[in-house]
């Protein structure tokens, strides 16, 4: 049985995604307290905290290192400062730990923004960082709406292949072939939900006829149709999730239901949105819609584990 470890772990993405495959997760660790509670509730066992405080030689061996690491830095929310921010430099810790544990595969994920950030200096200090310690680096830019998942979540996914290992193992790795799989937001919203999602305010519409598509469809707007005051179908996909977001539809977006009013997502939608259990564990309020859009999506990192071949 293949290990793990999960850094940066939020609520689990990585390791439900990859207990799903089989592999034993033998560490974890989160400087959230929220996350480090809603993943305890989840998997049994509560992460460690600030990995910056963790000597490597602590953590266990492991086959493979998992870290969806901080995407503030990176992201068109954020401040864009990369490498440069703090939470940025927590690359660093990966490189710290992988140089001393070697691991056979670091499987990576990280907005879409890191390719371009900095004139595209960020994404190969990266991969200069990566190579320098004996890994072969692909780097893919990946949507969510192209794999069956009703949401359009662009996200890019480093899988690491340890470079010195060849004459007793073969690693392969080929980008996950999409399915486009037929499904809709409409397959997962809830008939009845709070009435604090529905937002009362003056919804301008377009006159048209919807076709279903795999991909958000904006029927109209509120106010001035602002980021956060976009109306999408139902019949097509949710914009992406946001841990943080402004706006009347903060967080989720806007989306008409079945009875023709306008609403935020619930809670529930968007762990399947994402594509965690309904039972699963996310804290309460506004805390939770911040873990999720922080999240992995485990199927995607399905995906892209079950791309790379250990031989």
């Amino acid at each position: 049985m293949y290990r793990f470890i999960d850094l940066f772990c939020g609520i689990g993405g990585f390791r439900l995604a990859l207990e799903k495959e089989g592999l034993e997760c033998v560490f974890s660790s989160d400087i959230d307290k929220h996350a480090r509670d809603a993943y305890q509730r989840n998997f049994g066992e509560e992460p460690k905290g600030d990995i910056t405080q963790i000597l490597e030689k602590t953590i266990p061996k492991h086959d493979i290192l998992c870290a969806g690491f901080p995407c503030q830095p990176f992201s068109i929310s954020g401040n864009k400062l990369g490498v440069k921010d703090t939470r940025g430099r927590l690359f660093y810790e990966i490189i710290r730990i992988a140089k001393y544990h070697r691991p056979y595969v670091l499987l990576l994920e990280n907005v879409k923004n890191i390719v371009s950030i900095d004139g595209g200096k960020t994404i190969e200090t990266i991969r200069t960082k990566l190579d320098g310690i004996g890994y072969t680096v692909h780097i893919h830019v990946l949507n969510a709406s192209h794999f069956g998942v009703p949401q359009a979540r662009e996200r890019v996914y480093f899988v690491c292949l340890r470079r010195d290992i060849k004459e007793q193992y073969t690693l392969k790795y080929k980008e996950p072939k999409a399915s486009m799989k037929k499904v809709y937001l409409e397959n997962i919203m809830e008939k009845d939900v709070e009435a604090e999602l529905y937002i009362e305010r003056e919804a301008i519409l377009a006159d048209k006829i919807i076709d279903y598509d795999l991909k958000p469809i904006r029927v109209g707007i509120v106010n001035k149709g602002g980021q956060g005051e976009r109306i999408y179908s139902p019949k097509g996909h949710a914009i992406t999730l946001s841990a943080y977001g402004g706006g009347v539809g903060a967080r989720t977006g806007i989306y008409l239901d079945e009875q023709k009013r306008i609403r935020r997502l619930s809670i529930l939608e968007c762990k399947r949105l994402m594509g965690f259990p309904d039972d699963y564990h996310v804290s309460s309020g506004m805390q939770g819609y911040q873990q999720l859009g922080n999240a992995v999506i485990p199927a995607m990192i399905n995906n892209v584990y079950e791309s790379i071949r250990i031989s």
